[in-house]
């Protein structure tokens, strides 16, 4: 299909909570989840809700196998999620680095739950439900919090651990998300 242009922080549409999806396996939702991968896979993202291309409807996709960008991290399945609810298995949280494609250039120190169950449809109306930790329940948590109208900075605890990618990482490889 086609590359969208993604949103950038102080885009008031960015800020908007996004409305449930109401009909399922419809042409213009598969097109709008292969514009999502298309974009996704473009900028080398872990991730895209669609509120980040200026859709307002409450679908996520996340995925990721050997990422430059994240050397460290654990695959992740490729999904999509529609109409996602989150809960947090534990209360114990783990700060680590993000970054965002609508916040270029930037990373931030966020806390995020280590475990949670992610529950959902995908688009077809067939039901998704995980229980997953570490990278995974991160992606998840950052993805979903868009569909809340939530960008990574307003968790960040700590602003001494924001700022941009070149000064916070210097010599390595640009990471927009």
């Amino acid at each position: 299909m086609s590359i969208r242009p993604v949103l950038k922080m102080g885009d008031p549409r960015l800020l908007e909570v996004a409305r449930k999806v109401e009909k399922l396996g419809t042409s213009e939702l598969d097109d709008l989840i292969q514009d999502m991968h298309d974009t996704m896979e473009a900028l080398n993202g872990a991730g895209l809700a669609a509120p980040q291309i200026g859709v307002g409807l409450q679908v996520v996709i996340f995925g990721m196998k050997r990422n430059p960008r994240y050397p460290d991290a654990e695959e992740v399945p490729y999904t999509v999620l529609v109409n996602p609810e989150v809960a947090p298995l534990t209360r114990e949280m783990e700060q680590d680095w993000e970054g965002c494609l609508s916040v270029p250039g930037m990373r931030g120190m966020v806390p995020r739950f280590t475990k949670l169950r992610y529950q959902g449809l995908d688009q077809y109306g067939r039901p998704i439900d995980r229980e997953v930790e570490g990278f995974h329940a991160r992606v998840v948590q950052h993805e979903c919090d868009h569909l809340q109208g939530i960008l990574y900075p307003m968790r960040v605890t700590d602003f001494r651990t924001f700022g941009f990618t070149d000064v916070l990482f210097p010599g390595q490889a640009p990471m927009d998300e």
